[in-house]
Formats: C-alpha cells, sequence, structure tokens
C-alpha cells in the first residue's frame, strides 16, 4: 500500500494488518529538483522497517513518486541541473537497496477530479470526474484565457446555467478540488497564482511535450538501468487533455512511442488500470501482453464511464469498466514467464488504489481519521483483498 510518510493517519500497522509486505513511499517533504541523501533515504526505511522483528516484515519496495522538476517538462536549459539532481537521488535510492522509481509527466496538475466525495449506492464515497464541472471551474472561476475552445458548445451552455445556480459554499468546494496538490501534499494550488503556471506552457504542445520527455528518458534510463533501478511512468489521470494542457501517456499508442523512445529494459510502466480505462479505445488486457516486459509496477482499480463517457467515478475494484479477471491473468501469465526464465524481478509490485471512503473513515467525530482523498485505509483494505482473491484463483487455476 501506499504510505505518505510519519503524518499519514493509515499507519504502518494498518497496512501490516492488511496483509502487505510491501510499502510504496516517497520523501514528499523533500521540495522537488532537490536530492535525495542516503540519510533521508536511510531514515524512511527505518521508520518502515522498525518492528520488523517483532511483527511480520515490511519493505520499502517501490518509490512514488520521484517528480520530475517543470523546468524538465518544459526544456528549459535549466533542465540539465534538475536532470543531473534526478540522477544523483537514483544513485542514493539504489545504494540504499530501492529499485523501483514511479513517475509522471502531467504539466502542472497530477491527476485531477471535481467531487471527492461522491456518494455510491451503498452509502460508501468515491472521488468523480464530471467534464461539465470542471468546465465550471475553467470557464467561470479560474476564468482561462480562450478556454471557450476547449468546450462543446452545449457543453459550455450547461455549464453556465448551473454555475449561475451554485451556492458560494458549492463553488469554494469545486475551486479547492480542482487545485487540490500532489498526493501526500497538505498544500493546494493558488487561484492567483494558478494561472501563470498554465502560461508557462503557453508554446509546449503536444509535440513539445512528447519531446521533452523522449529527452528526459533518453538521459536517465541508461544511468538508472546502470544502477539496477526500473523507471516506471505513471499514465495520464484522466488521459485527456485539460486546461489547454497537453496529456502524452494516455493511450496505446503513447505507451508505444514512449517505449521506441529509448528501448531499455529499465525505460518502463506503471501500469495504473484506473487512469488507463477511463478510455473505452485501451484494451488493458491487450495492452498489458504488449508491454509485459515493461511493466514494473501496477495500480490495480478500476473506474466507471457514465452516460456522458467524458464523467467518470472510482468504482469497486472488481466492478467498473476494467474486466480485472483478463487484466490479472494477463500479469500473472508474466510472472510466470519471468520465473521461469530466471529474472530476478519475476514478483510485480502491485497495490490497490483509489479505495472508497466506507465504514469507521466515514465516521464523524473525534474517530475521523482525515486521509489524503482515495487512500482511506479500509476502502483500499477491501480493494487489496478482492484483488488476493482473485489472483489466487487465477493462479490455482492456472497451476492445474
Amino acid at each position: 500500500m501506499r504510505w505518505f510518510g510519519p503524518n499519514d493517519p493509515v499507519s504502518l500497522m494498518d497496512i501490516r494488518q492488511a496483509g502487505c509486505t510491501g510499502v510504496v513511499s516517497a520523501l514528499h517533504q523533500i521540495p522537488v529538483g532537490e536530492i535525495w541523501s542516503v540519510e533521508a533515504i536511510k531514515e524512511r526505511i527505518q521508520i518502515i522497517e522498525k518492528d520488523n522483528n517483532r511483527y511480520s516484515k515490511l519493505k520499502w519496495l517501490v518509490v512514488e513518486s520521484l517528480p520530475v522538476h517543470e523546468d524538465i517538462k518544459k526544456g528549459l536549459p535549466s533542465r540539465e541541473y534538475f536532470i543531473e539532481n534526478y540522477k544523483h537521488s537514483l544513485q542514493n535510492l539504489a545504494k540504499c537497496g530501492i529499485k523501483t522509481v514511479c513517475y509522471n509527466f502531467m504539466p502542472v496538475l497530477d491527476w485531477s477530479r471535481t467531487n471527492l466525495n461522491y456518494e455510491m449506492p451503498d452509502g460508501s464515497k468515491a472521488l468523480r470526474f464530471v467534464w461539465e464541472d470542471f468546465a465550471i471551474f475553467d470557464l467561470y472561476i479560474l476564468q482561462r484565457p480562450n478556454a471557450e475552445k476547449d468546450y462543446e458548445p452545449e457543453v459550455r451552455e450547461s455549464a453556465k446555467i448551473k454555475f449561475k445556480q451554485m451556492s458560494a459554499e458549492a463553488i469554494e468546494t469545486l475551486k479547492n478540488t480542482a487545485l487540490l496538490g500532489l498526493p501526500g501534499s497538505e498544500e493546494a494550488f493558488n487561484l492567483n497564482t494558478f494561472q501563470d503556471l498554465l502560461d508557462n506552457y503557453a508554446n509546449i504542445g503536444d509535440a513539445e511535450l512528447r519531446s521533452n520527455l523522449y529527452y528526459f528518458v533518453k538521459q536517465i534510463t541508461p544511468f538508472a538501468q546502470n544502477l539496477g533501478i526500473n523507471l516506471c511512468i505513471h499514465p495520464d489521470d484522466p488521459p485527456k487533455s485539460l486546461l489547454g494542457l497537453p496529456r502524452v501517456v494516455s493511450t496505446e499508442n503513447d505507451l508505444t512511442q514512449l517505449m521506441q523512445a529509448c528501448d531499455m529494459p529499465a525505460n518502463g510502466i506503471t501500469f495504473c488500470t484506473g487512469s488507463l480505462g477511463v478510455r473505452s479505445d485501451n484494451d488493458l488486457a491487450k495492452m498489458v501482453k504488449r508491454f509485459a516486459n515493461r511493466i514494473h509496477f501496477l495500480h490495480l482499480r478500476t473506474t466507471k464511464r457514465e452516460e456522458n463517457p467524458l464523467n467518470f467515478h472510482e468504482a469497486a475494484h472488481l466492478d467498473g469498466d476494467v474486466d480485472m479477471y483478463e487484466v490479472v491473468k494477463a500479469v500473472i501469465e508474466e510472472q510466470i514467464r519471468r520465473k521461469a526464465a530466471g529474472q530476478e524481478d519475476s514478483q510485480i509490485p502491485m497495490r490497490p488504489d483509489h479505495g472508497h471512503q466506507m465504514l469507521d473513515d466515514l465516521q464523524e467525530g473525534i474517530t475521523k481519521r482525515k486521509t489524503y482523498p482515495g487512500y482511506s485505509a479500509i476502502g483500499r483494505l477491501k480493494g487489496l483483498a478482492e484483488i488476493r482473491g482473485l489472483q489466487m484463483a487465477i493462479e490455482r487455476s492456472l497451476s492445474e
């Protein structure tokens, strides 16, 4: 499971009791672009593994994420400095025995949602993205110049009507949701300065961002491979352009181009079934088989496209639009292949993602735990249990 560090209300003991042995974590306290020192890495390892002699073992197995500085994404001359810092951090991680590093290349924003408390039929709460609501934020709250061209006429009109009917509280909630910062961060973007961040990408389109991404992986992958580190890029979430910003890791073709840009095993993928599954044109089981040897990390979750296919919400892990049976089966077949080939990385690290808020995580008052949206303990535990049951059944059927 993902653990955001000592301030995470989901404890390491919670994660241990969920049946996990691996922890996914990052040094969120270090500003983006600065070097992760050996001392800081060892301190986090010590915290995660300190009770291993008394209880079942936990180990920091995956970094999520070692963030890429915006100057690298924008292709500025200063990117060389930040690429060198990135290499230094990778070197320090390798010294400490951590060999799987997740990152993303989404400009400005990480993942985006418009509702953090969407009520499901069973009373649990999920994350949701509504295209009309995002248009309201873009057109009437942010008031981004020339934003109108990015929305269909009917969406612009319905957003205008809905915005006029919204209360001040609803507008503030939508604004804060859209401006939410990186997972693990306590800070959100500031509306007054957010447009400036977007303006930095005024002359960076699809081709330019792809070029900057490919430059980065060409610089970083050979170095990582020599260290024994697997890099794994996280897909765009949602997998489409937002706020006029290009998104270049959204489809099978995007991943194909990226793998070809630096054809080395260490240039790999965080295969997130939730992000990729938002698009109906992504055949996930087929993609697992196609990119099998380049998948170094798995996020297993599913989303459900709604009546308007541009809208979606986080579904229960075995529901939604992802054929989780076929995806997990393809993953297990790849693990069997790796084991037969004698590969050290035969077991692909996996974590459940974006669990629903449910049971005690919904309780108000002194017992309520304020977790980062999508990262409550019980919802992820439910998802993990479902995935592990599916895994065991598939493994047994393949061994017969």
